[in-house]
């Protein structure tokens, strides 16, 4: 799935191949660290874009701030609603993204998190779970992939990501870097510049 993905930074304008070198972060970083660009920056998100003919593939990586609202394992009830209610939303693409247009239907999609690996084993190995979990509930992060095949590409004329920040008011900028029919793009996404054209 992420053959397209793969080859994006190698792909892409010299500012997103800057980007991609600051994409590596280490778990043992203090956000008073953060003062650069960086893949773990609260209200900072990444989308990777690329439509090549029919596929379409998307990638976004996120801190868990900024769609669940912290980052620890989910212990309280309200906790464990919350990141249900992301990962439920976060499986509906069209919507997140705008893709209302190109006829595009959903191939595959992998959630990865720690927040949700807490949530699928909840009841076995509680224990050692909670404790492997709390190295890294510093800085969980949040990764979709997706993959869609669209029967009518050449309608796809833009990426809308007000439905993103709507749902996910803590994210406050998406740095998107984009291939598609009319090359290579790298911007930064807001809820008040939330699109972009193919």
């Amino acid at each position: 799935m992420r053959r397209l993905l793969l080859a994006l930074p190698f792909a892409l304008l010299p500012l997103a191949a800057a980007q991609a070198s600051d994409h590596a972060h280490e778990h043992d970083h203090e956000h008073a660290e953060h003062g650069s660009l960086d893949a773990h920056e609260h209200g900072i998100a990444q989308l990777n874009v690329v439509l090549d003919g029919q596929a379409l593939e998307l990638e976004l990586e996120s801190p868990a701030m900024n769609l669940v609202g912290f980052e620890h394992a989910a212990e309280s009830a309200a906790d464990k609603a919350k990141v249900a209610a992301a990962r439920g939303q976060l499986q509906d693409p069209q919507a997140l993204f705008g893709l209302g247009a190109g006829d595009c239907s959903l191939s595959d999609t992998e959630l990865e998190s720690p927040l949700f690996e807490d949530e699928e084993h909840e009841d076995e190995h509680e224990h050692e779970e909670h404790h492997d979990h709390d190295k890294d509930s510093e800085h969980s992060e949040i990764h979709a992939h997706y993959q869609l095949d669209c029967k009518k590409p050449g309608e796809l004329e833009q990426l809308n990501l007000a439905e993103l920040f709507k749902r996910f008011p803590a994210t406050t900028k998406i740095q998107v870097q984009l291939i598609g029919p009319n090359g290579q793009q790298g911007v930064e996404l807001t809820p008040a510049k939330p699109s972009l054209s193919f």
